[in-house]
């Protein structure tokens, strides 16, 4: 019986993994947008939006509607995945 290969990754490596090709979107509050991202706080509290993140974490758009968040990885050529 052979032993399985274990690969490891460094999280550095994880967080590159689809870089430029891949991002992902959630819906979010204003509030945990404007407590996550400081760059944020002009945004008004208690709002529902979708955010779109590179796979490595980074923010590149903010939206209150869902399909210009779609539209904006499809203008940027972006695999878009949900997270729920």
């Amino acid at each position: 019986m052979n032993d399985p290969v274990t690969t490891h990754a460094a999280p550095f490596d994880l967080a590159s993994l689809g870089e430029g090709q891949i991002a992902y979107m959630r819906q979010m509050s204003s509030d945990e947008m404007r407590a996550r991202f400081p760059a944020a706080k002009a945004i008004q509290p208690g709002l529902k939006l979708w955010a779109l993140f590179g796979a490595d974490g980074t923010p590149l758009a903010v939206s209150d509607d869902r399909s210009s968040i779609l539209a904006s990885a499809t203008q940027n050529e972006l695999l878009t995945v949900s997270l729920h």
